[in-house]
């Protein structure tokens, strides 16, 4: 199976594009929702997370893993990739959310003025403007961290007059740095619940990055391009879902995210 992991819920918006685009195969997704969230801790603590995480999908059979989560992506990737998995098996893959999107802006953007709302973990990381130029080092970056939006999305208050004051906040602060930021890049897999609002404040002709959809789109493009990877990858249309939590709250909140019913299990980790 494809693994898919996440701090907790976000990474099934992500999922659920890649079974959209890749609905005969069968993926695995872990939520490390007792652990969450990971937007505030510490480089060293996210990347021993979801090494743990790793593990436990690789463990499963999972050869192909997705960190479907921003802050691990930004923090952890590089290490697992370069140090822990020629360890591990070098035939194994970790794959990340960043470079796609970063790779996908360099080509759409004509102002060279991309804005980027993410977890401050994220944004203390620099991941993206770093990929951003990579592929172009003529553009200009302007990133805002939203330390309050994932609890207010977690604890169902989307659509609350709280979660306006914050999305009001942020992307004025965000806009005031430069008034010409004409791309949006939604850096966190929560941040989807809260588009509505999202562009409520967000000044015209401005694009938003669908960040699951660019996700899936290379993913589908990495196993064509990789056919020895894509040949391991069972076809059954199968989906399991794990957590480290309680299996019955992640259930309710998944369905918010994942688009239909879940069933998962809870697992331990730690």
């Amino acid at each position: 199976m494809i693994g898919v992991f996440d701090s907790g819920y976000g990474g099934l918006t992500v999922l659920r594009e890649f079974v959209k685009k890749l609905p005969g195969y069968d993926f695995m997704y872990l939520g490390d929702n007792a652990r969450a969230p990971y937007g505030s801790r510490s480089f060293e603590t996210v990347y021993r997370f979801t090494l743990e995480n790793v593990n436990f999908l690789f463990n499963q059979g999972c050869r192909l893993v997705i960190l479907a989560c921003n802050t691990a992506s930004a923090k952890a990737l590089r290490t697992i990739q370069q140090k822990d998995l020629p360890k591990i098996d070098p035939d194994r893959r970790v794959l990340g959310v960043i470079r796609p999107v970063a790779e996908y802006v360099a080509r759409i953007n004509r102002g060279g003025k991309v804005g980027v709302l993410g977890t401050r973990g994220t944004v203390a990381s620099e991941s993206y403007p770093i990929e951003i130029h990579h592929q172009n080092p003529e553009m200009m970056v302007y990133q805002e961290a939203c330390p309050l939006w994932v609890p207010l999305i977690e604890n169902g208050e989307s659509d609350s007059p709280g979660a306006d004051y914050f999305v009001k906040k942020h992307m004025d602060h965000l806009f005031l740095r430069n008034k010409e930021i004409d791309t949006l890049i939604l850096g966190c897999t929560h941040y989807p619940l809260l588009i509505n609002k999202i562009k409520m404040y967000l000044p015209e002709k401005v694009q938003i990055v669908d960040q699951g959809k660019i996700v899936a789109e290379s993913l589908q493009d990495y196993l064509r391009r990789h056919p020895e990877m894509d040949s391991l990858c069972e076809k059954n249309g199968q989906r399991i879902f794990y957590t480290t939590d309680r299996a019955d709250l992640f259930d309710q909140q998944a369905e918010i995210f994942f688009g239909e019913p879940v069933a998962s299990k809870q697992i331990f980790l730690f």
